[in-house]
């Protein structure tokens, strides 16, 4: 069955359409003249934007669910929640807790993600998994479990290649460059340098042995100095893909210019979320520990801060007003780039022909009114979910 899209704001990976139609089934078939198509179903936009679905790479909970506990009912739960936020698919993920525990919410993604395809599931699409940790630096574990840290270990991670899309690690922890060079060449998995004290240089190195990508990009790793540039002077000076947190906590909105004109299309927005998010102000949990939620604040009791409650769509609203850029750039930074860095952009990131009908409408505010998983209608606003 041909649906159509008319009387919206078309946003493809490089412009903004008028007076266009979006024409899908499953699939994209095409954007067309508005004076040209035919379809069995038409949905009027009524002047609002048409965005291709927006990907969290990096989200490990939502609506009291995190991705560590293991619950393939907590999973259905974030997947079926992020549906309101516009994200049409996801990596859920798992931090630094017990490896046995690690294996078991690695196991549980596995067994959903083939279900998480159909036309059925209540929810965005699973992707993989983010493993962010255990092999991380304990000097920047950030509100990770210092006690469930461990050395990079490829043996561990190598058997589940086929469901982990990012792994986190601090290259500089002993046997970090081996573990690096040893998962990039045996596998597909983008190794992510992140919760680290490495140096500018060991950075470097890490990139050359074929880390391809940086976790939160300023938080948790040694910042920029002239004389000691650090992970970050490293992110900014080579062609990696980083992450933004971009709720105007963790990173200062007066930097996202520069970051957008910086690193361009290896910008990639992501939540960073807990399982507070969605939820009231108050006391949660992440990896075991109590976390505080004030407003766009989560810190643990010492003050450090711990995961985020930011909404993909509110990071491309802040993206987008504070780096004064276009709706269509802000969208590609939580669309197409995050579909990139993970292999998935022949089929996920934007409208283009071909590619999986993972459609949201968004008014200004960037409020999900309408979003479409694989062409199916999975949520309206207003209706009860």
């Amino acid at each position: 069955m041909t649906k159509a899209i008319i009387n919206g704001i078309i946003v493809t990976q490089n412009a903004e359409l008028k007076d266009k139609v979006l024409l899908f089934n499953e699939k994209i078939l095409g954007i067309v003249d508005a004076d040209h198509y035919t379809a069995d179903e038409v949905i009027d936009a009524k002047g609002n934007y048409v965005c291709p679905g927006l990907v969290d790479v990096h989200i490990h909970g939502y609506l009291g669910e995190d991705t560590s506990d293991g619950s393939e009912e907590g999973i259905r739960t974030i997947a079926k929640g992020l549906l309101a936020n516009g994200v049409t698919s996801f990596l859920p993920t798992t931090m630094t807790v017990s490896w046995e525990e690690i294996v078991t919410a690695l196991d549980n993604i596995r067994a959903l993600k083939p279900e998480s395809q159909k036309a059925a599931f209540q929810g965005s699409e699973i992707l993989g998994c983010h493993a962010e940790g255990p092999f991380i630096n304990p000097k920047r574990k950030g509100a990770q479990a210092e006690k469930s840290i461990l050395p990079p270990d490829a043996q561990r991670i190598l058997p589940f290649q086929d469901i982990i899309k990012i792994i986190t690690v601090a290259p500089e922890m002993p046997g970090g460059m081996e573990f690096i060079k040893k998962v990039t060449k045996e596998s597909d998995i983008l190794v992510s340098i992140g919760h680290t004290n490495a140096t500018y240089e060991q950075a470097m190195e890490a990139i050359d042995a074929g880390a391809a990508h940086i976790t939160h990009l300023f938080n948790a790793m040694t910042p920029m100095n002239h004389r000691n540039p650090g992970v970050v002077g490293a992110a900014l000076s080579s062609d990696v893909s980083c992450e933004l947190i971009a709720d105007t906590f963790h990173i200062h909105p007066g930097l996202f210019s520069l970051l957008h004109s910086v690193k361009k299309d290896k910008l990639i927005l992501i939540t960073d979320c807990t399982r507070a998010g969605g939820l009231a102000d108050g006391e949660y949990t992440l990896g075991g520990q109590p976390i505080y939620v004030n407003g766009i604040e989560c810190r643990l009791a010492d003050g450090t801060i711990a995961g985020s409650v930011l909404k993909l769509n509110n990071a491309v609203k802040n993206y987008r007003d504070h780096a004064k850029i276009p709706m269509w750039e802000a969208v590609r930074a939580a669309s197409l780039h995050a579909a990139m860095a993970i292999g998935e952009d022949q089929t996920k990131g934007s409208l283009a022909e071909g590619k999986d009908a993972d459609i949201v409408l968004m008014d200004n505010n960037c409020t999900a009114l309408q979003t479409y998983v694989r062409g199916e209608l999975k949520y309206t606003k207003g209706d009860n979910q």
